[in-house]
């Protein structure tokens, strides 16, 4: 237990799990199915394109970026969220819970980035075809993937290092995982700075990207009321899914940001918990699908491989 004069913490304790009786076999159970869904349509599509030269695309290269982060993602949460189930005291300790917040939070910002490089890229090949090649180049592709990555590790990184040596008066989060936020708030000290970063990282992780995203479906929704049909499809169909994917992450991150600063003991339980986990889980589960099925060149290909 946590000494009531000490600010030294070892670890936290989980506080949003409830004892459930045998009932945490059936939640561990669909747990690992969902798990092993995400694991397999993940790791098919990133080999699909990988080992298919005629995906070798800078679309399909950004496709597989982004099913390689889902699986990063996902393994955060999945293999802790078993362990925890099964077991009757919910702790986890500040070294394992920091890495937790460094994984979840560089996934959401690469998350958002892809997301923001592929509306640019769906706008040069509907808006401006001829300068596609000149622009969307594999070598753009890769070194946009390289810093994507790069940016979002720092930026996590120097979060933690301010949160990171903060003197703690409690050790409970009422949450299912780490939550950087919800450490602050447990802090001694004052934490006007950590709060500041943290305000500024979600500008700059969900809003800055959304303005390349805004800017991109402006210019193709103008080419499509001024297109031909033909336009009008190809856009529909290539930009859907990216869509479908950019408003379900959206929704899921703003629920979580709102549930972890706002009062939402007015929200039935069961949707709180659904809601908290459904970044984590729905995306990784839905965007394999999603771009797999719209996506016909990727379809066609899958389809060859299984005959």
């Amino acid at each position: 237990m946590l000494n009531s004069n000490s600010s030294v913490v070892s670890y936290f304790i989980l506080g949003a799990y409830l004892d459930i009786g045998n009932i945490r076999y059936l939640y561990f159970l669909i747990t690992i199915l969902l798990y092993m869904v995400i694991l397999l349509v993940n790791t098919s599509l990133i080999v699909l394109i990988s080992m298919n030269r005629s995906l070798h695309e800078p679309m399909y290269v950004l496709l597989c970026s982004l099913f390689v982060n889902e699986l990063y993602g996902s393994t955060s949460l999945f293999p802790f969220l078993l362990t925890q189930i099964l077991s009757d005291v919910h702790t986890v300790s500040v070294s394992f819970c920091f890495l937790q917040i460094f994984i979840i939070y560089s996934y959401a910002n690469i998350e958002f980035c892809t997301l923001a490089i592929m509306s640019y890229d769906r706008y040069f090949a509907i808006c401006n075809p001829l300068q596609y090649n000149t622009h969307m180049t594999l070598k753009t592709v890769f070194l946009s993937i390289a810093l994507i990555r790069l940016y979002s590790f720092v930026k996590i990184i120097i979060t933690l290092s301010l949160n990171i040596r903060l003197p703690f008066c409690g050790n409970v989060l009422n949450n299912f995982y780490c939550h950087n936020y919800l450490i602050v708030k447990l802090a001694c000290s004052d934490t006007k700075v950590n709060n500041i970063n943290g305000l500024f990282g979600i500008v700059i992780t969900v809003f800055v990207p959304l303005l390349p995203i805004l800017f991109s479906y402006i210019k193709i929704l103008q080419v499509c009321f001024s297109g031909s049909n033909q336009t009008r499809q190809k856009a529909v169909s290539t930009c859907t899914p990216h869509l479908a994917s950019l408003m379900n992450f959206s929704f899921g991150c703003c629920f979580e940001i709102l549930q972890t600063r706002f009062d939402m003991t007015h929200v039935p339980r069961v949707l709180r918990i659904i809601l908290s986990l459904y970044f984590l889980i729905m995306q990784p589960l839905m965007n394999p699908f999603m771009y797999g099925l719209q996506m016909s060149k990727i379809r066609e290909t899958f389809l060859f491989y299984i005959k």
